[in-house]
């Protein structure tokens, strides 16, 4: 990784990114990871991330967000199903998990919705919860509360990036500065 005042570098599976950075909050300035509209970064993180799948995981649940596309890509490699919770609920919702994230890096409160439908599929599975970036472990640990409420076992949490200090047990890529 190289650093420069305003971006930072990051090389993944031959692959180089410069990240904007962003203020966020009280924090100052961190990078902006974006997997979104990127195949060819998504695929060279998910092909590195695919032998960091913890041993017994049977479906990977993440948030319809960034790491969305980076699931989907690990699913693909894997052979695991994956499960998305929404941050906004969805009128063809059927009888939904609602799980507060308790707290956000950036700053803002958030509401994760699982689908009923979904939730069943997490019954009885060891699942993996899969992000983009984990900081402070805030979504992580609601996302761990979905599979518990769900009658599902937490495997593990798995993530491209890792930033900043978070008392779970993540397994990360590469660490990113806290703040630039």
């Amino acid at each position: 990784m190289t650093t420069q005042t305003q971006e930072l570098t990051v090389s993944i599976g031959g692959v180089s990114r410069t990240l904007p950075t962003v203020r966020a909050g009280n924090l100052g300035r961190v990078p902006l990871v974006e997997f979104i509209g990127d195949s060819e970064f998504t695929n060279a993180v998910a092909q590195e991330m695919v032998a960091l799948i913890p041993q017994g995981t049977e479906l990977l649940l993440t948030v319809v967000t960034n790491a969305l596309p980076l699931t989907h890509e690990l699913s693909d490699r894997s052979g695991l199903p994956y499960v998305c919770a929404r941050k906004k609920r969805r009128t063809y919702m059927q009888e939904p998990l609602i799980q507060d994230v308790p707290s956000m890096t950036l700053g803002v409160a958030e509401t994760l919705w699982l689908d009923g439908p979904h939730a069943a599929r997490l019954k009885g599975k060891r699942v993996t919860i899969v992000q983009d970036v984990v900081a402070s472990g805030g979504t992580a640990q609601a996302l761990a509360r979905l599979v518990e409420r769900a009658g599902g076992t937490l495997n593990g949490y798995l993530a491209a990036f890792r930033q900043g200090e978070s008392t779970l047990p993540v397994v990360a890529l590469q660490d990113l500065p806290r703040t630039l």
